[in-house]
């Protein structure tokens, strides 16, 4: 799905977000979407949300985004809002949003328990697994983006656990072997 998006958004102007489903989305950004799924509004925080969708911080943007990003200016809490540069494509029409639906791992790590939390759940399943999340080298490789070689290339650190990790995936350690829908999801 995100190679679905990001091929789209090379070919095509626009941007693209990702709304996930939360209990209380006054702590994010929050999407409205209409009848037919596409953005009519998004705010930053609100008291009083449109939708229970938020915004979940993985943005897919076209080459414009540099000069938009450029005329940014800091909000009331002087900090440029990543908000603010949706709703430029917003308003010009050329935002979308996929939903993420169940079987999506979305955490939020904005306040330190959530941080923890969100920790706590990784190094479980990482354990338990025996499976990187969210580890670049891996999907660069299992896309076909990179070699075997030179994923082997890529190791820094072979002496730590990331590392042996590494060496076994590029290597072709059996017990590694995972589907399309867990590298990329």
């Amino acid at each position: 799905r995100l190679k679905r998006v990001a091929d789209r958004t090379e070919r095509e102007r626009g941007a693209t977000i990702f709304g996930y489903p939360v209990e209380d989305p006054t702590h994010f950004g929050v999407v409205e979407l209409d009848g037919r799924g596409r953005a009519v509004s998004i705010e930053e925080k609100p008291k009083h949300p449109k939708s229970n969708f938020c915004v979940t911080g993985l943005y897919f943007y076209d080459h414009r985004v540099v000069d938009y990003a450029s005329h940014l200016r800091p909000s009331a809490r002087g900090e440029l809002e990543i908000t603010d540069l949706n709703r430029i494509y917003l308003r010009e029409g050329s935002l979308r949003v996929e939903l993420l639906e169940s079987g999506f791992g979305w955490m939020d790590t904005g306040t330190h328990e959530s941080l923890w939390e969100a920790s706590t759940l990784v190094r479980s399943l990482e354990r338990t697994e025996r499976r990187r999340i969210a580890c670049p080298e891996e999907i660069a490789f299992r896309n076909g983006w990179i070699s075997r070689e030179e994923g082997l290339a890529s190791i820094v650190s072979p002496s730590t656990q990331y590392g042996r990790y590494l060496k076994a995936l590029f290597e072709g350690d059996a017990s590694l072997k995972t589907s399309e829908r867990t590298v990329l999801r």
